[in-house]
């Protein structure tokens, strides 16, 4: 299969090396990710600065670029100007640290896969729920991205089809197995630490930690707390059909004077 690889931690992530580690030689390999760590830019793109790119020059793949821009910008750019090659699959991670429940709309990650998807190619977003970025931590969830892309090069899968996995962190590296799941609740107390530069202005660094929220059965934070693998389908529509149909029937009753 054609593949492109990304991440929002940077071009030598451990978690990215690990996956171009597995997937060298069965695969035809285009990588294109940030030239440092973007976590938390979310589906952000570069529209007021130019994207410096260069090439990376890496024997195992078939192109490598890293890039001044956010994930999505890497994703956007390779597979519009870099990338000569029908890409299959886009492949985002292996992230530094889990992407569950509310995680997806602030994820770098999340987010580069989800512009393969407007952009007509399938995509897997793929997060280790561990924060060492040490390569030999992700060996076991390379092995697991090398069994989903088995499974898709089998079966195939539809374009718009979005799925993000987390891998929960065992030093043993078993799981109990693997769980579909629906994205769960993750919010997190925001504290902003005001601080002074040298010249006396105030500035505010973001901190603050995760809250503990109630977790339906079958959700993704659920999952990984049991030492379970969860996949989860995403798609971009975030209609309220149910709403929408409320407020149709409601605008439609009422006199607007026009």
């Amino acid at each position: 299969m054609k593949l492109l690889l990304t991440n929002d931690d940077g071009i030598n992530a451990g978690g990215l090396r690990a996956v171009i580690k597995t997937l060298a030689g069965e695969h035809e390999l285009y990588v294109a990710a940030p030239d440092r760590e973007r976590s938390g830019t979310g589906h952000s793109i570069t529209v007021f600065e130019p994207i410096k790119v260069v090439e990376a020059g890496w024997p195992e793949v078939n192109g490598a670029w890293t890039m001044s821009g956010t994930p999505v910008d890497c994703v956007k750019l390779a597979l519009s100007q870099l990338v000569d090659a029908k890409i299959d699959l886009v492949i985002s991670g292996i992230n530094h640290g889990p992407n569950l429940g509310t995680d997806v709309l602030y994820s770098g990650t999340v987010s580069a896969a989800a512009e393969g998807i407007i952009m007509g190619f399938p995509a897997l977003a793929v997060s280790l729920n561990a924060y060492q970025p040490y390569g030999e931590d992700f060996s076991y969830s390379a092995r697991f991205v090398y069994q989903m892309v088995k499974i898709i090069e089998q079966n195939g899968i539809e374009p718009q089809t979005l799925l993000n996995i987390n891998i929960p962190f065992d030093k043993n590296r078993r799981c109990a197995g693997i769980k579909i799941t629906k994205l769960g609740i993750r919010n997190y107390t925001n504290v902003f630490e005001a601080r002074k530069d040298p010249r006396g202005n105030i500035y505010y660094w973001l901190g603050g930690a995760l809250q503990e929220d109630r977790q339906e059965t079958d959700s993704d934070v659920t999952a990984v707390q049991n030492n379970y693998i969860s996949v989860t389908p995403i798609k971009l529509d975030l209609t309220d059909y149910k709403l929408a149909e409320k407020y149709r029937k409601l605008f439609k009753e009422r006199d607007w004077g026009f």
